[in-house]
């Protein structure tokens, strides 16, 4: 096969930024293929989808993430000296402090936790008007997993902390003021983490010791040492950073909820430990978290960069090349996914893991490669979160909830926002 291109003398920087979850994949779709070369960010970069791509751009022999995403994500969103930027034995080694920490009873403890701060928001919704779902869960989520965590965070200091770690993920793809309001707030945020870790250490504070406060903090690299202070802090951001994200999932759930009440119903009638009739023994709040993940957006893409010359799904690639996996478009992939523009949770049942086809937080093994090991975290979230909602008497008030396919991340232009009677 020829290798294609998007024109690569000229720069689609503005392109990707109007349409950032559909521009490869449309392309490719265009050009009947899975890779194209093309230039953004001033940098000749060429762009892949689809499973057979992302099982050889998970395969470290072949890429590398080191210096792979732009400076302004690292900056923001990763940090400096986290694990998104390493690789080989040092990232296995690294990853496995994340793998620890999501033991089964650990997650449903931070679900537990979410569905005790949403109890408590709830009965003061009813003394307000307009609620801001989107605003409520990143507060909430803060306050769960600094609990979680081993984390101390008073109350006074709540809602500042919230926007921080907000900041981190919601301008990091951004220009402007945002994006540097986002800076500062990674700066704010490590030093507020790096404290937390001396204070650890010196033994000012004892988190218990199968938290995340406690397990960064004493993590040692392959040659035994403590990490130091400042990327000990950037890892404790990667545990408390992704998860106040998946209030961008939330957001969604709740907007998925209002446009197909039957699965509202479904998922207020069960009783959590699986739904009836259902011959794998999912929960409908599972199916339903599954499909909020694959229908709707959240990361775009995820860059990598070539360690040899090689030809990837017909197209040249030049060692040290910037390449980009398209995220959502394997999730929207008709190849992939029957009727992959429709709301369809019960495509889950008796669906069979597939790390290639199914990609909305990274692809391949997420104990091996740079998928997140936080997934079962999002899923947890997303199911408890359904299931309260579900259960809650509310308004919905007319509002603009298109989702804003240009923002980064993607939300419901609205924030999805309800009105909960006093009675």
């Amino acid at each position: 096969m020829a290798p294609r291109s998007d024109g690569a003398l000229w720069d689609r920087t503005a392109a990707l930024l109007r349409d950032p979850y559909r521009f490869v994949s449309r392309r490719c779709r265009r050009r009947g293929t899975d890779a194209f070369a093309t230039r953004l960010l001033l940098q000749p970069t060429v762009c892949v989808t689809g499973p057979q791509a992302a099982a050889v751009f998970q395969d470290q022999s072949h890429f590398s993430r080191r210096g792979a995403a732009p400076a302004r994500i690292t900056k923001t969103l990763f940090g400096r000296g986290g694990v998104q930027g390493l690789d080989g034995s040092a990232h296995r080694h690294r990853k496995r402090l994340f793998i620890s920490l999501m033991a089964p009873d650990r997650v449903a403890e931070l679900a537990a936790l979410t569905e005790r701060e949403f109890d408590r928001a709830a009965l003061a919704w009813r003394d307000r008007g307009r609620v801001v779902l989107y605003d409520e869960f990143r507060g909430m989520l803060t306050r769960a997993v600094c609990a979680w965590a081993g984390v101390p965070l008073v109350t006074a200091d709540a809602r500042r902390r919230t926007a921080q770690l907000t900041a981190l993920y919601d301008g990091a793809g951004r220009v402007g003021p945002r994006h540097w309001r986002s800076r500062l707030a990674r700066r704010a945020a490590d030093r507020w983490a790096a404290d937390v870790v001396t204070r650890i250490r010196t033994g000012r504070i004892k988190p218990p010791e199968d938290t995340a406060a406690y397990a960064v903090a004493w993590h040692r690299d392959p040659e035994g040492r403590l990490l130091d202070e400042h990327t000990a802090a950037v890892e404790l951001l990667n545990v408390l950073r992704p998860t106040v994200a998946v209030a961008v999932f939330l957001a969604f759930a709740a907007h998925a909820l209002h446009h197909h009440p039957h699965w509202a119903r479904a998922i207020a009638a069960e009783d959590g430990c699986g739904a009836d009739g259902d011959p794998d023994g999912r929960a409908q709040a599972e199916l339903f978290a599954q499909e909020v993940r694959r229908f709707y957006p959240f990361f775009p893409l995820v860059a990598a960069r070539a360690r040899h010359d090689m030809v990837l799904r017909g197209q040249r690639i030049g060692r040290g090349r910037r390449v980009l996996l398209d995220l959502y478009g394997i999730d929207h992939d008709p190849a992939l996914w029957s009727e992959p523009e429709e709301f369809r949770p019960e495509r889950f049942r008796g669906w069979e893991w597939d790390r290639y086809g199914f990609v909305p937080q990274g692809a391949g093994d997420p104990g091996l490669h740079h998928r997140c090991p936080g997934e079962p975290i999002a899923v947890a979230l997303i199911a408890a979160v359904s299931r309260r909602l579900a259960r809650l008497r509310y308004e919905v008030p007319r509002q603009d909830m298109a989702v804003d396919m240009k923002r980064l991340p993607a939300l419901p232009r609205s924030g999805c926002v309800i009105r909960v009677p006093s009675r």
